[in-house]
């Protein structure tokens, strides 16, 4: 919203200092306690951080009289307009009371004529521009200078109150659309989280397995098979390792787990008939990774072998490296390769990171900071499912972390966390219906954020046609914006005089 705009005749183009008085800020010594806490007013641009209310009566902090006359803060009148110019550049608010503000904002005290709530919305859709006006490098700042110069179409003043009118009556409705669309946006979340506990509470296959008698086999004879399965492997890994000479790592066997206790399984919900809690370490292997001394460049430079870190567990694959490390890295350290479609778990990292799982697309290592998921053969049917429920229940597992001031989950909790096991073809079922469901549930959610940013655009549309005269019909009966830019330049001119004669005194 520049200068360049065709204006409608009984408008003028004018700068923010011919609206009326421009006002910096200042902040008195904080290394005085005597000029804090008084009776006036003061606020920053960080009181307006997440503020959408038009009016404003105070910030977080005010000041005394002694900081007032310590310091560069101005008190200004009720009506003020406040514009931050800088940390960031945008923020817009009108004090609804005197109030004095910090050097973070350029205010404006309107001139007679000219109504505060038209430059509220005005400075509202003028962020862009102002930034454009900004200098400085390690962050932009808004001079009083630049502010000053910043360009204004100025339409009569009853103009200016039926364009504040229409602009809220059509904001007003928006409103109301934006709000509806984040209900319906909540309540996919909650009908996302009640689809996956339907789904491991076996709500979700109870038709099928009505349907598919003949497919229901127990978990306690599905884990038999997986378990025979697995020390099947172990013994064909140990023979091939002593007919190779027992060159490389000597296979290691199934890790014994005691089952669930009683008490851990009383702590469980009930699970349909033929279905049972398992710990994860009964479908498959589990393990862990180290981080190769960053000293020793032998273990990285020139390495092509892929090192996967926590923070890559944020995406549901994991197609990268986070970096690679060598052969001699991967010989003299705890490193194992893992293959691709291994589950990884983060047991910590920054932010949410802690308790993501996802999928290894490609052969590789890993740090200390991640869970290795290996499950094979019939196990291995169940890698979805079992992907599924570690994404169901990533809020729990996290809960699950121990330690200070940074929470770690460790490979025991993983290694001991309880999967309802159901028979393989209902696993798969349930797989197919979770996806199909949920692909439903991000088209939903597509369609509701492409749906708000649409009225944002529109919000921003609203504005354009607002300061250019589109937005309501000009009356022939209003007095012509010059004529009030004229007298506001007549006021502003005697009131120099008048100070002048003043000073003569």
């Amino acid at each position: 919203m520049g200068g360049s705009m065709r204006l409608p005749s009984c408008w003028v183009q004018v700068t923010v200092a011919d609206l009326g008085k421009v006002v910096s800020g200042g902040t008195p010594s904080t290394k005085d306690g005597s000029y804090w806490g008084g009776t006036i007013s003061w606020i920053s641009p960080s009181d307006l951080t997440g503020y959408s209310n038009k009016y404003i009566a105070k910030g977080a902090k005010s000041i005394s009289e002694a900081g007032l006359k310590a310091s560069s803060a101005a008190i200004m009148p009720r009506g003020s307009v406040h514009f931050s110019s800088r940390a960031p550049i945008g923020y817009v608010a009108i004090s609804s009371c005197d109030m004095t503000t910090n050097q973070g904002f350029k205010s404006v005290v309107p001139a007679k004529g000219v109504f505060n709530e038209y430059l509220y919305y005005y400075f509202k859709g003028a962020k862009q521009l102002a930034e454009s006006m900004a200098t400085g490098t390690t962050f932009k700042e808004l001079s009083g200078s630049a502010f000053s110069k910043l360009p204004v179409p100025l339409p009569p003043t009853g103009e200016q109150h039926r364009i504040v009118a229409k602009i809220e009556e059509l904001f007003s409705e928006l409103d109301k659309g934006i709000e509806s669309l984040k209900t319906a946006q909540a309540q996919l979340k909650v009908y996302r989280q009640a689809l996956l506990k339907h789904a491991f509470e076996g709500k979700l296959t109870a038709q099928w397995r009505t349907d598919n008698p003949d497919q229901l086999e127990t978990a306690d004879a599905l884990l038999k098979r997986i378990q025979q399965e697995r020390a099947e492997r172990y013994r064909q890994q140990l023979a091939d390792w002593e007919a190779r000479g027992k060159q490389g790592s000597k296979p290691k066997a199934p890790k014994p787990l005691e089952p669930l206790s009683a008490d851990e399984l009383a702590d469980l919900p009930e699970l349909p008939e033929g279905w049972g809690w398992v710990k994860v370490s009964s479908l498959g292997t589990l393990g862990t990774g180290v981080t190769p001394l960053k000293g020793r460049t032998d273990f990285y430079a020139g390495g092509v072998i892929p090192w996967v870190t926590s923070g890559a567990l944020n995406e549901s694959f994991v197609t990268k490296a986070s970096d690679y490390v060598t052969q001699t890295a991967l010989q003299e350290t705890n490193l194992r390769i893992y293959p691709k479609h291994t589950l990884l778990v983060a047991l910590y990292g920054e932010g949410k990171t802690r308790g993501k799982c996802s999928e290894l697309l490609i052969e590789a290592t890993t740090n200390q900071a991640i869970a290795a998921i290996v499950l094979e053969g019939m196990a291995a049917t169940l890698r979805p499912y079992v992907k599924w429920f570690f994404q169901k229940n990533y809020g729990d597992i996290r809960l699950k972390s121990s330690g200070g001031v940074q929470p770690n989950l460790n490979l025991g909790i993983i290694e001991n966390t309880a999967v309802p096991l159901c028979p393989l073809a209902e696993a798969k079922q349930l797989v197919e219906t979770i996806e199909y469901k949920l692909s439903e549930v991000d088209q939903l959610d597509q369609t509701i954020t492409s749906s708000l940013q649409q009225a944002e655009a529109l919000r921003q549309s609203i504005l354009k046609k607002a300061f250019s005269g589109q937005l309501v019909p000009q009356d022939p009966q209003d007095e012509p914006a010059s004529v009030l830019l004229e007298r506001i330049r007549a006021e502003k001119s005697n009131g120099m005089k008048a100070r002048k004669r003043e000073k003569s005194r």
